[in-house]
This record gives C-alpha cells, sequence and structure tokens, in this order.
C-alpha cells in the first residue's frame, strides 16, 4: 500500500514522519491510516508518540472511575446495560458510598474521579449535585469528571455549580443514521446538542467512537475525525466494538485492535494536546494493546476503584479489562489503593513513562 505522497508528514529519510502538519492532511490520510499495516503503521504511530511527547510529555493521567450504577434507561443495541437486558443483575450506589469512595481515591493519590453510570434518572439533579459538593467540600483539589449521558441543559448547569470540572460524552459515531439505527429513540443532533452545552456551561469535554460497529464504514471513521477536529474536544475515548451476548449484536464480529490504536494515533495528530485513554475496552479485547496504545500517542489511564463485587455486573461488554493491572482484595481495597497507584506507576515507569504527580497520600 502507498502512503499519500502529499502530506506534510510524509515519511523522511530517517523512516519517522514530521510532526508538523495540517489537520485537513490528517483527515485526507484517513483511509490509508486506517488499513497501514507494517512499516506504514510503525510510523503512524511513531509519529502519534512523538507528537505526544513533544505537547504532553511523559506524564500518564490516573483517573480513579467509579461506575455507581448499571441501570439504563436507554436500549442501545451494543450495550450490555440496555433497559432490555434482563439477564443483567441491577446495582445502584448509595449517596454515602459514592462520596466515600471518591474520598478513598483521593487519598490514594489519584488527582480526578470519574463518576460514571448507565442513563439513571433516579439520580436526579439535586442527587448528584449533593454528591459533587460533598466530594469538593471534602477535597477540593480533586478533580470530578461526570459521565451520566444524556440529561437536560438544567442538570448540567446544577452540576457545574456544585463544582464538577469535566463531563464525558462519547459521541458513538458521526454517521447519523447509523447512530440512529444502534440507539433506538435516540439522534446524533441531540447528543452533540448536549456536549455543545456542557461546552458553554464550562466544562472540559471528553467525545469519542467505537471502531467497528456493525455497519461503520471507512468514510464514517473520516468523519469521526471531522467531528473531533470541529468541536476540539478536551478528551477523546477510541475504543473497539465488544459484541455483548445478552444484545441483538451478539453474533456480530468484534472491532480491530490495530485498527483501533491506529484511529488513536490518528486523533493524536488531529488534536496534538488532546487527553487520549488506552481504553479499557482496547485493553479487554488484547492486553497487550494497552501497551501499543501507550506506544501510539495515548496518555490516561482508566482504573476501577469501585466496589469489586459491582464491576463485573458494570457490563457493557463482557470480561471487562478493570484498569488496575493487579488484584486487589476487597478486604483491602480501601487500604490498598495507594500500593496499586503505586504498582501501575511502577509499570509504567518501565514503558519509559510517569504517572501523574501523587498529591494526596496517607
Amino acid at each position: 500500500m502507498k502512503q499519500p505522497t502529499d502530506l506534510s508528514y510524509a515519511p523522511g529519510p530517517s523512516g519517522t514522519l514530521s510532526p508538523t502538519f495540517l489537520r485537513s492532511d490528517v483527515v485526507a490520510a484517513a483511509t490509508w491510516a486506517f488499513r497501514a499495516v507494517g512499516p506504514e503503521q510503525a510510523a503512524l504511530r511513531r509519529a502519534a508518540d512523538q507528537v505526544r511527547a513533544a505537547t504532553v510529555g511523559p506524564v500518564v493521567h490516573l483517573r480513579a472511575l467509579i461506575e455507581f450504577s448499571n441501570r439504563c434507561v436507554q436500549r442501545c443495541l451494543y450495550c450490555g446495560l440496555r433497559r432490555d437486558n434482563a439477564a443483567l443483575q441491577r446495582y445502584a450506589l448509595e449517596a454515602d458510598d459514592i462520596v466515600r469512595l471518591a474520598l478513598e481515591a483521593a487519598r490514594a493519590g489519584y488527582a480526578t474521579v470519574v463518576l460514571q453510570s448507565g442513563e439513571d434518572p433516579s439520580y436526579t439533579r439535586e442527587t448528584l449535585a449533593r454528591v459533587v459538593g460533598r466530594i469538593k467540600d471534602a477535597a477540593p483539589g480533586l478533580a470530578v469528571t461526570l459521565s451520566v449521558g444524556e440529561r437536560p441543559r438544567r442538570d448540567y448547569a446544577a452540576w457545574r455549580a456544585a463544582g464538577a470540572d469535566r463531563y464525558l460524552l462519547k459521541h458513538e459515531t458521526s454517521d447519523p443514521v447509523l447512530y440512529a439505527s444502534l440507539r433506538p429513540g435516540r439522534r446524533l443532533e441531540q447528543r452533540l446538542r448536549c456536549a455543545e452545552w456542557l461546552r458553554d456551561l464550562g466544562y472540559e469535554v471528553g467525545l469519542g467512537n467505537i471502531i467497528g460497529l456493525p455497519g461503520q464504514t471507512e468514510a464514517s471513521l473520516a468523519g469521526d475525525l471531522e467531528l473531533l477536529a470541529r468541536f476540539e474536544p478536551e478528551m477523546v475515548g477510541v475504543g473497539p466494538f465488544i459484541p455483548h451476548p445478552d444484545t441483538p449484536l451478539a453474533g456480530a464480529a468484534p472491532g480491530s485492535a490495530d485498527l483501533t490504536i491506529n484511529f488513536l494515533a490518528l486523533t493524536r495528530l488531529l488534536l496534538p494536546r488532546v487527553n487520549l485513554p488506552a481504553t479499557t475496552a482496547l485493553a479487554t479485547l488484547d492486553r497487550a494493546a494497552r501497551v501499543e496504545a501507550l506506544r501510539a500517542g495515548a496518555n490516561v489511564l482508566m482504573v476501577n476503584v469501585g466496589p469489586a463485587e459491582r464491576r463485573r455486573l458494570y457490563a457493557i461488554y463482557p470480561d471487562r479489562d478493570d484498569g488496575a493491572l493487579t488484584s486487589l482484595p476487597e478486604a483491602a481495597r480501601a487500604t490498598c489503593l495507594g500500593a496499586q497507584r503505586r504498582a501501575i506507576s511502577a509499570w509504567l515507569a518501565g514503558l519509559g513513562r510517569l504517572a501523574d504527580p501523587v498529591e494526596r497520600e496517607e
């Protein structure tokens, strides 16, 4: 396969790609990059890693993830949390437990906590505002990220006023027809309107897409890059499609780890300063892919710090990786989170990377 010759980041004599390029070049090169293998793939990922090193440096940000409810009113065809999945045992943590887990993560040295759930309306605007406010009162330096789906603008405003810093709202796919077919009753324009509200309210916003969805084309993947270029989110989550056995897409083929990492590398080239996770979905599909993602532009790891007995029930896809890299006995979880974090830091050091600085540690 020939790489396009009209790009400003074409390979030089050393075989590396120059980090000086135009966004239009990245989108134009999308089809080539999606298919890149062998030396071309290595050059693409090396270029993304060079840009990552030059713009955001060696630090990998560790985010403490708390999945506080697996209840969801939506019927997304690809997700194991869909409301029609009667086989799933449902759970929802009490507000006091969410706050406790967040503060345990803060004491262990995490600088950011991510509160994530299905679209569960039982957590009202007032309930989540109180949760966020209590966390910020007790740990003012802890950044709070929310990821609870599409809600009215007034909900987002209340949570921002309570102290929420960031919001993750993956757009899933930029193809409106594919989006509507996979999320019955929902439209892409609604999703993107929520993202615009979040931006207007002062949140740092995360978007993201799923690679390998049934019916997805290279044109729709290129559209994802164009959407990201227009919106310029602060974070982008790129993960492969993993079929869940209790969904309508149970028999579909999974997405490709290679294509996911190639897309991640393109995203780094497109948005040099963006925060890019080596996603749990990628590590679930291929355990070695976490390292490959970190070598292709990724600079974030999500670490699940919630109760072990609940993690397996947050089954958006089966056999999920929890991002911890080490097993942790539940009885010792609260006292060992710091040790777990240090183990991840040591693992990153072996890759020549640094975990974000520990600010609070007992």
